[in-house]
């Protein structure tokens, strides 16, 4: 099948896409009814408050979604790989947006027509599941989050996050440094506290030689013990 452009290849045809059983005519469909989007880094992808278009596909990039806080501070919610997906549960609630996204850096993004996103879910059993799967499992890190967001220590959850951006983005070809640029202010948003209690607890690490720093890169020096860091809380 000749795709419209790369980026909807990636998106129903990459190796970690829910899209690869469809058969052709469905997919088809997704690639003729989808709107590309091109986002540079910072550029919000949509703010809370606004009206849901689409199913999101994140086809290349770097994304994080967050909710605003107190004073402004934002909560880092979710941090979004490639070819993974921004607001179904939105879309299926028809309500809108209760969060913000914002591309960490340049980004495209593929949005799914609802309608007939929803038509082609309805005949295909198999991608309902997998849908369902992935907001089970979402769902279950979000419980698991809450509670260590709210009973760790600041050192524990520091670990917990650079394991979540490892887990998310993987190492470079060096096998230690994780393939995502996170300022000291995201770090300490996706774990819940302060800029300057962040920039303290990795400093630490990296004086332990559990991690290494270079400027907005983090290298992962010791797997095991900032995982136990994590585990201990």
């Amino acid at each position: 099948m000749q795709y419209l452009n790369p980026y909807i290849e990636l998106c129903l045809e990459g190796s970690s896409s829910v899209f690869k059983g469809l058969n052709q005519k469905d997919k088809e469909i997704l690639a003729q009814q989808h709107k590309l989007s091109i986002i540079k880094k910072g550029q919000f992808l949509f703010k809370e408050g606004d009206k849901p278009h689409g199913l999101i596909c994140l086809a290349s990039g770097k994304v994080k979604v967050f909710k605003e806080g107190v004073g402004g501070r934002g909560q880092i919610l979710k941090m979004v790989r490639q070819q993974g997906f921004i607001g179904y549960k939105t879309l299926f609630s028809d309500t809108p947006w209760a969060v913000s996204a914002i591309a960490i850096e340049d980004s495209s993004i593929c949005i799914f027509e609802k309608s007939s996103f929803v038509k082609i879910l309805k005949k295909n059993p198999d991608l309902s599941i997998k849908l369902i799967k992935i907001i089970a499992d979402e769902l279950w890190v979000s419980n698991i989050r809450t509670v260590s967001l709210t009973q760790k220590h600041i050192r524990g959850r520091v670990a917990e996050s650079l394991l979540i951006l490892r887990d998310t983005y993987g190492f470079e070809v060096d096998g230690k440094t994780i393939r995502v640029s996170m300022s000291r202010e995201d770090i300490a948003n996706l774990s819940n506290m302060t800029t300057s209690n962040a920039i303290r607890t990795l400093s630490t690490l990296a004086s332990e030689g559990i991690i290494e720093i270079a400027g907005r890169r983090i290298s992962i020096l010791d797997g095991n013990e900032i995982e136990r860091i994590s585990e201990l809380g």
